[in-house]
């Protein structure tokens, strides 16, 4: 017989909470590794990605499209690949921007686009068409709102060239800022001349025709 008994129950507990502890101790650690590890890892990925939004009355506010989209939950961003934004406005001219790869923030308020950035705002018939080049451009798509801090150069047709660093447009208001460095090189349109007098003006003229005519000569 065991001289104390009760001993044994208590000791067995006691291992069993140790155990328990070092096998929980162990988990979490490993636990911990493999999120250190995957905890960039996307949750869900889609390919072809198109998303439209519209406006109270249903008309098109603007479409983002990607080759392909990938969300991170540790983050709630979304990454996108060859990303292309086309913003609409009533009575406006449609504005597209294409850039390399693209961020979504988590509520949907902010989308980025890196390398080689292209906007193309359509043309009007009061202007033309303008391009606007950068590596580096945020969009805020409901406040029509778009900015950067790196340098830019716009190209407006027919022949106007402006560069700067720092740069923010507003759709709404069709007010473009640029703060730093900022050179313009202006071409003015063309003018019509009406080529058709000044073709006939450099034209060798035709000597006149003689009405006067000559006699025979008879001998006499």
């Amino acid at each position: 017989m065991l001289k104390y008994p009760i001993l044994l129950p208590i000791s067995l507990m006691v291992f069993l909470a140790l155990l328990t502890f070092w096998i929980n101790q162990t988990v979490q650690e490993e636990a911990s590794r493999m999120t250190g590890v995957s905890r960039h890892a996307p949750d869900y990925m889609l390919y072809n990605f198109v998303s439209t939004r519209t406006d109270a009355s249903g008309r098109i506010k603007y479409v983002l499209a990607a080759s392909q989209m990938r969300h991170y939950p540790d983050s709630d961003y979304t990454e996108l690949d060859r990303p292309r934004f086309t913003q609409f406005g009533e009575n406006m001219p449609y504005t597209q921007i294409y850039g390399q790869r693209g961020k979504i923030s988590g509520n949907g308020k902010l989308v980025e686009f890196v390398k080689q950035v292209k906007v193309v705002r359509q043309a009007t018939a009061e202007k033309g068409e303008m391009q606007l080049k950068t590596e580096q451009l945020f969009v805020e798509p409901d406040t029509d709102i778009a900015y950067t801090d790196l340098p830019v150069t716009i190209l407006q047709q027919p022949g106007s060239v402006v560069t700067g660093t720092g740069m923010r447009f507003d759709k709404k208001s069709e007010t473009m800022q640029l703060f730093n460095r900022v050179h313009v090189h202006y071409e003015r349109a063309p003018v019509a001349v009406n080529a058709a007098p000044a073709a006939q003006a450099g034209k060798p003229k035709k000597p006149a025709r003689s009405s006067k005519k000559t006699r025979p000569d008879t001998g006499q």
